[in-house]
């Protein structure tokens, strides 16, 4: 047996290391079919595998001890699929376990426990003409919901419904609701329903409550042919203690830290990411998925627990989770450059998502956890106080520019007595409402990709459960599913006007029109491309302005193409019907104002009516012709500008 490639596994600097390890279908040098099995136990005294084709006999099949390093082999010929099995080690401590295998592909439904054979080979599928032009989505629109599978249609006859029941429903809402990508939560098998996947024992292992591989395999690729991204929500940081699982593997921390940082603040044990093999581990987990199954991204939980020992700045840095988040990010960029990497990341650590050159982790994304905080802090309040407050509103474009932040309104907002979105907003009922239309307008407007947890779209006032269906039956109800339309009218605005997202990472792209009116507590700002641009307004107060004039960019016409007081939305019909034309009246810092309505609690995005002449992107053409005045006689103003749009149209 060739084993060349066990060095690299042990060296930290393995990216397929489930094409070794674990249960493969093969034919033995006799000819005879069976599965090999192999497993790395660096500590153990001793290995039998265990299971249905055995007589689940503890003794019957010792596994060969084919090199000094830990790696045991066994062949057993006539195994067939969705064949049970575990491994019965004998540990450096002298304690006789049970483990499940960390490298199978399919595991037994909860209560039970055992691995599960599966031939992963063979699948067909459709997806090839969207990988052609699958990237990374930095000038593309990209508005993420958020799932849990199991409790998004919840159970039927005490079933969960399969991966591949649930996505022709799933696409269809998609496609009619507007978002570009699905995000589901850790499907790596895990024990307890309680723990939504963030506990798991099975890094290979899918998760067995909605199907097998294959499965979940076509779920991704029919979601792909809609022309639907899948990000897979992946979690590095620590691991169930479950006996049969990863904890004291062979007896040792072979996947553990020992001594103080062996325990997570959940309960869990930690991986130990100054590990080599444990960093192979992790990293080939990331890369099967994205290999075999097609997920276009990898969203990293807890990114703060591997930077910080235990999330805590003031506990240091843990370098060697720095450095494996560095492999990591480094390795599924090399070998799949067009999957993103996305960090859960609630630290102030710098370069999150900058290169290595730049000391960087090396993410495409970072989730903005303090926009969230300090979004919903804001909106909570009481209008009296927000005067005082508006920091909390505004701050986020002071760091914004220092990553590439996704914008989230996840499942961590909607759980554990925290109240829905709906209910942490300030008011009765119907201020409620309000200003929800106004924080999602405020969200989808603001740079940065777009993240919202099933459900926000139809404004639940029960917090999330996955014990339960989404309460679906709201769209009986007038306002939320004239909420839930609104929502969708949202993502298709985002997605058409390219103002809301070419080069929103670009600094020059946004700029404040009114930051500061403390005393009205209403704001706007302006975000242009080439030939688009719009203005966004916002008042965070129930006082309804008539007349509100706003200072404004570019003078022609403009055209309200949102407001969240329609009365499609159950607003109060205090909104712009007609073309707005701008007046040369210097406004906030402007050129030009315009005279607009603005309701109670009222959001507004207004479009500029014509081609933008843009001033980055005057001196962009002022540079394009440099070279040329360089050796010609300078252009006369009119000239000039006339070469400066031809050079533009050609750029």
């Amino acid at each position: 047996m060739d084993l060349s490639w066990f060095s690299s596994y042990l060296q930290g600097q393995s990216h397929d290391a489930w094409k070794h390890f674990g249960a493969h279908f093969k034919k033995n040098d006799k000819g005879e079919e069976g599965i090999e099995f192999l497993l790395y136990a660096p500590l153990a005294q001793k290995v039998n595998l265990t299971g249905d084709f055995n007589g689940w006999s503890i003794y019957g099949s010792e596994m060969t001890k084919i090199d000094p390093q830990g790696l045991y082999y066994a062949f057993i010929k006539g195994a067939n699929e969705y064949q049970s099995y575990k491994y019965h080690i004998l540990g450096c401590d002298g304690l006789w376990r049970d483990k499940a295998d960390p490298f199978a592909f399919f595991a037994e439904l909860r209560p039970s426990s055992a691995s599960r054979t599966f031939n992963i080979e063979g699948m067909i599928f459709h997806d090839e003409d969207y990988l052609k032009t699958r990237d990374r989505m930095f000038d593309k629109p990209m508005s993420i919901y958020e799932m849990h599978l199991g409790s998004w249609l919840g159970m039927v006859d005490g079933r969960f419904l399969s991966y591949e029941e649930i996505a022709p429903k799933l696409i269809d809402y998609i496609k009619a609701n507007g978002f570009t990508t699905v995000e589901i939560m850790p499907i790596t098998q895990y024990p307890y329903d309680g723990s939504w996947g963030y506990q798991a024992t099975g890094y290979f292992a899918v998760d067995s409550r909605y199907g097998n591989p294959k499965q979940l395999m076509s779920f991704v690729d029919r979601l792909h042919v809609a022309g639907i991204g899948v990000i897979l929500d992946f979690v590095a940081v620590h691991f169930a203690t479950d006996k049969f699982g990863l904890e004291r593997f062979d007896g040792s921390c072979m996947y553990e830290y020992s001594g103080d940082n062996e325990w997570s603040q959940w309960g869990t044990k930690n991986f130990d990411l100054g590990k080599d093999p444990v960093r192979s581990f992790l990293i080939s987990s990331m890369c099967y998925f994205l290999e075999y199954f097609h997920f276009d991204g990898i969203r990293m939980d807890a990114v703060s627990n591997v930077i910080y020992w235990g999330g805590n700045c003031q506990r240091g840095i843990n370098q060697g989770g720095v450095d494996f988040v560095k492999r990591a990010t480094w390795t599924v960029h090399n070998f799949y450059p067009s999957a993103m990497m996305i960090a859960e990341d609630s630290t102030a650590y710098g370069a999150v998502t900058k290169g290595f050159t730049q000391e960087g982790l090396g993410f495409d994304y970072k989730w903005d956890l303090g926009w969230m905080n300090d979004t919903l802090r804001y909106y909570k309040k009481d209008p009296i106080y927000k005067p005082y407050h508006q920091n909390l509103f505004n701050f986020s474009m002071a760091y914004f520019y220092s990553e590439n932040f996704i914008l989230p309104l996840s499942h961590d907002e909607v759980v554990h007595m925290k109240g829905t979105i709906l209910n942490k907003m300030w008011g009765d009922y119907d201020q409620k409402f309000a200003l929800a239309r106004n924080l999602y307008a405020y969200q989808f407007a603001h740079p940065g990709k777009k993240l919202n947890f099933m459900g926000n779209e139809l404004a639940t006032f029960d917090e999330w459960n996955e014990k339960k269906s989404l309460a679906w039956e709201l769209k009986k109800f007038p306002k939320h599913d004239s909420f839930s339309r609104m929502f969708r009218d949202l993502n298709l605005i985002y997605r058409a006007h390219k103002a809301m997202f070419i080069e929103e990472y670009n600094p020059n792209r946004f700029s404040w029109i009114m930051a500061d009116n403390s005393s009205q507590s209403v704001y706007a700002f302006t975000r242009e491309a080439r030939g688009e641009g719009m203005v966004f307004l916002f008042n965070m107060t129930p006082v309804c302005y008539q007349s509100y004039r706003i200072g404004v960019p570019y003078e022609g016409d403009y055209d309200e193409i949102f407001n969240s007081d329609k009365d499609v939305y159950s607003g109060w019909g205090q909104y712009n019907g007609a073309r707005i034309h701008a007046d040369k009246i210097p406004m906030h810092g402007m050129p030009y104002s315009i005279e607009v309505k603005l309701a109670s609690f009222g959001a507004c995005y207004f479009l500029h009516v014509g081609d933008v002449e843009w001033k980055a992107d005057e001196l962009e053409g002022k540079k394009a012709l440099a070279l040329k005045e360089g050796k010609k006689k300078p252009l006369n103003p009119k000239a000039r500008k006339r070469a400066v749009k031809k050079a533009l149209k050609k750029a």
